[in-house]
Order: C-alpha cells, then sequence, then structure tokens
C-alpha cells in the first residue's frame, strides 16, 4: 500500500487522519518537501488548504501530482478562508467533486484523475519566484511575500549598526536580515523561521558567510545563549486568528539567547501589549520610534 500524506491540521472531526500519514505542511518544521514528493507516489492526501488562492491551487496541484491515479483526496477549508473556492478549483483540474459543509468548513472529496488539467500551470504560479520590485528571491503563502511589511521596513529604517553574534527571530525571506548583515562588524548571524519556505527563500538571498538558517519554532526554543542582538518583527496571528501570545513567546526566547547587556530590537503593532512581558525580562526598555500604527522597542538584558 502506498503511504498517506496530510498538509496542515484538519479539524479530526472533520477528517480522518490515518496513524503514520506523512506531514508535509511548510509550518511544521522536520515535515516533508511536497514539491520534492515523487509523482503517484501516495495512495491518499488529506489538505487542509491555505487561504490564498495561489498558494492554495498550488498546494492542491502538488497533492494531485504526489497521489496515484485514483488516489483519494480530501480538501477543506473555513468558508470564509478559500473553503468556497475550493470544488470549483477541484473542478478546473478535471475532478469529480463531492462537497459538504460542517462546522463552517468546506470538506471536498475526490480522486486523482489519471490526466489532471492544468497541474503545470499551477505549479509554475505558486513556485518561488525573483520579484524585480524586492531584488529578493519569493514564494506565495510565506509571510508579506510580494510587499515589504510596513513594520519590517519601519524597523529597516531605525535599526542601528549592530555588532557581535546575533540572530533574526521570524526572519522571513530575509529583509531585516539584509541590512544587518551591512554592518561588517556583525560576526554571526542566525536567521530562523517556522515556515521552510521563508527559510529557503532567506537562503538564496543572503549570499553571505556569517549567516545561518535554521528552519525551527522559536516558541519551542532557541538553543541559544550569549547573543549580543536579537532584531524581531514577531508574528502575530495563528492560523488567521489574531494570538498575542505569539510575540510574548518570542520575546521570552530572545531574553533566553541575550547576554546580560544584550540588546532586543522589537517593532510591533501599536495595540498589541508587549510592554508588561518586556520590562519583566529586561533591565531597560526604551520606545525609539512610532509610526504607521507601529512601535519600535529596544531593549537592554
Amino acid at each position: 500500500m502506498k503511504p498517506t500524506g496530510v498538509y496542515g491540521t484538519p479539524p479530526a472531526e472533520l477528517a480522518e487522519i490515518p496513524e503514520g500519514a506523512i506531514q508535509f505542511s511548510p509550518l511544521m518544521p522536520g515535515s516533508g518537501h511536497l514539491e520534492r514528493q515523487e509523482e503517484g507516489s501516495l495512495g491518499e492526501m488529506v489538505v487542509l488548504a491555505p487561504p490564498g488562492t495561489v498558494e492554495r491551487r498550488y498546494t492542491i496541484a502538488l497533492a494531485l501530482r504526489a497521489l496515484m491515479p485514483g488516489g483519494s483526496l480530501a480538501v477543506l477549508a473555513p468558508k470564509d478562508k478559500g473553503g468556497s473556492r475550493i470544488a470549483k478549483e477541484l473542478k478546473g483540474f478535471g475532478c469529480d467533486v463531492a462537497e459538504t459543509s460542517r462546522r463552517h468548513h468546506r470538506i471536498c472529496n475526490t480522486t486523482r484523475p489519471v490526466l489532471p488539467e492544468g497541474l503545470d500551470e499551477a505549479l509554475a504560479e505558486g513556485s518561488p519566484r525573483f520579484d524585480e520590485a524586492l531584488r529578493l528571491w519569493t514564494w506565495p503563502g510565506v509571510f508579506s511575500w510580494n510587499r515589504v511589511d510596513p513594520g519590517s521596513a519601519l524597523l529597516e529604517q531605525n535599526l542601528p549598526s549592530l555588532s557581535g553574534h546575533g540572530a533574526d527571530f521570524g526572519c522571513g525571506i530575509g529583509i531585516l536580515a539584509r541590512t544587518i548583515l551591512a554592518s561588517p562588524k556583525v560576526e554571526r548571524l542566525v536567521l530562523i523561521d517556522i515556515d521552510r519556505r521563508a527559510v529557503e527563500m532567506a537562503g538564496r538571498n543572503i549570499d553571505d558567510a556569517r549567516a545561518e538558517m535554521r528552519w525551527a519554532d522559536i516558541r519551542g526554543g532557541t538553543g541559544m545563549k550569549g547573543l549580543d542582538f536579537v532584531v524581531m518583527n514577531p508574528p502575530f496571528h495563528d492560523g488567521g486568528a489574531e494570538d498575542q501570545s505569539l510575540g510574548q513567546a518570542f520575546i521570552r526566547r530572545a531574553a533566553e539567547a541575550l547576554r546580560p547587556g544584550g540588546i532586543l530590537w522589537l517593532v510591533a503593532n501599536r495595540h498589541l501589549p508587549y510592554e508588561a512581558v518586556l520590562k519583566s525580562l529586561f533591565k531597560r526598555v526604551t520606545p525609539k520610534v512610532e509610526a504607521n500604527g507601529y512601535k519600535i522597542y529596544e531593549a537592554l538584558r
């Protein structure tokens, strides 16, 4: 029997995931690479579809390519996060679709046609690309993949020249890292992100022997100690819902990784309650800039 694949964490009450299924989500460190999976190598696949249209079509196309002809595919998503479009997209690939609705989700079941239609186009559209405006490699689905996030832009403009050993928490495709490494006094920079695609793009964008890429969930700890600086624009959404504990966890991990006297540079949406956790972990917390709905803090460990 061919193995089963799963993409993301579909709610257990909506989709049954067989024991031993191979996880392929790029947001789960250690998971498999669906884009490298051999054609026809999976017997069945369950996909919690991403909300972005290009990323969703790309993921479905990857799943269809990886399935053997006649292999079963279940694709689901919340109705307001692309779920209402899944059936039409599957039909566009030449699939016969059975669709149901439960718990605000649309669930589509199908089998892989012998010759799916339009896979190459969807795969090309969702693959890594060089963005001429950004002058960087990027990948649809990565945070702020086709524009510079305003918070990162503000931090980039106000970041001082850093030195020593440091880390970029939630590095994305490497926009802040590029600015950090412009300082010749930086000896080493570890770029960490939970999204494998971001780490791979940062690896393409940062051609510097001082840089090290890591695919990891910072919330689980970094194992780093004695850093001179940490720079971050922490996420505050998890699965589409605001989660303020994400940024607070980033701040705690930064405090653990920094040496006494080390510096944290943080940009965050103005409304996020980070000052209390900063003041509980750092000797001195200085608001440096407030603009365009964002705040920048410098915190001394």
